[in-house]
């Protein structure tokens, strides 16, 4: 069954704050941070059950899309709800002509590699140590347009 998929609203800041605090390696911001994402990015939830159970967000700056968290519920995990969040995303990168879309992800975070590899975004560079509490490497991840 897949997810509705939809862009956030403000009402749903409250559901996206629990999901991200409940997830230790997401990116932890705060709700004002979330806001900005209204101005300057995209902020997609993902509902089953008419309950937010996932979500995701990306910054947009000159074309390029960086997928800055995409954060699925623990009892929603493994059923999909990353794979509709990233397909709406690719959607609308794609409708906006965007040129890449970057990020950057955990070397231990098995699941999200391979999510990202499943939509065509290729591994193309390493930060040592860039994540702390674990000390842990990023590897860059990377989608270009096709010319």
């Amino acid at each position: 069954m897949s997810a509705l998929i939809r862009s956030a609203a403000s009402a749903d800041l409250p559901a996206i704050l629990a999901i991200e605090q409940a997830a230790p390696t997401a990116a932890h911001w705060n709700a004002e941070q979330y806001r900005h994402r209204f101005k300057d990015g995209c902020l997609l939830v993902a509902e089953r059950a008419d309950e937010v159970c996932g979500f995701l967000c990306a910054r947009i700056a000159a074309g390029e899309w960086e997928i800055e968290n995409v954060v699925v519920e623990k009892a929603r995990q493994r059923q999909g709800v990353g794979e509709d969040l990233m397909r709406a995303l690719l959607k609308k990168w794609d409708e906006s002509a965007g040129s890449a879309i970057l990020l950057e992800v955990r070397k231990s975070n098995a699941a999200a590699r391979a999510l990202y590899a499943k939509f065509g975004l290729l591994e193309v560079g390493r930060r040592r140590s860039y994540y702390r509490d674990p000390a842990e490497d990023a590897l860059l991840y990377a989608r270009h347009r096709a010319t």
